[in-house]
């Protein structure tokens, strides 16, 4: 796709988005130690030094559920994307969320410069985040999950069939949340928080 002046049609800017969000979430294993690090490689992104996984089953995992959620984003349907960390039990030990707001009424072109400088500035402040988590426990589990507005579209509601419910329990009460970074640039709004258990849920 040709881009004039520096600039994004809105559909490419969902594209980055989703591109944005397989890299951070490849970026969050590796800060979380649940593989042996040579199960990534550093490259590039956005010119930042990354991480990215090279392991076959974990490369393809995070890229199919990412990308899977691409019309979903491009669309404004997506609510949060979560990256939870479970214990044997599958109750939730730790969770990174992003927030997305998507404005679907935003009809001039996204400025790639400013687009790109916030979403590098959330990969710096995560990859500085280790000390904000917890430490995991060695048989501890983790997926990403997506969760959805309501929509009106038949095809759309017809296409979320293909995700598996989540199988993670729940907290009895409210998580305690602690901000990583937050950002608005139109046509996108996004925030990255963690969340962990209120004592009595540990």
């Amino acid at each position: 796709m040709e881009r004039k002046n520096n600039q994004y049609p809105q559909g490419e800017a969902a594209r980055i988005l989703v591109n944005f969000l397989e890299v951070s979430i490849t970026s969050i294993v590796f800060l979380k130690g649940v593989y042996p690090s040579g199960a990534f490689e550093r490259g590039r992104y956005m010119n930042l030094v990354v991480h990215k996984a090279i392991h076959p089953d974990l490369r393809q995992y995070i890229h199919s559920a990412v990308n899977g959620l691409f019309p979903f984003v491009e669309k404004g349907l997506v609510e949060r994307v979560a990256v939870i960390f479970s214990n044997s039990d599958n109750l939730p030990l730790e969770k990174f969320i992003f927030k997305l707001q998507v404005n679907q009424s935003y009809a001039s072109e996204v400025e790639e410069t400013q687009f790109e400088y916030y979403l590098r500035s959330f990969l710096v402040k995560l990859s500085v985040s280790r000390t904000l988590t917890k430490v995991l426990p060695s048989d501890c589990r983790w997926e990403i999950t997506a969760y959805f507005h309501a929509s009106s579209d038949a095809n759309m509601s017809n296409n979320l069939g293909s995700w598996i419910p989540s199988r993670t329990e729940q907290w009895q009460r409210p998580a305690l949340i602690t901000p990583i970074k937050s950002m608005r640039s139109e046509p996108l709004g996004l925030q990255l928080y963690l969340e962990h258990p209120s004592e009595s849920d540990t």
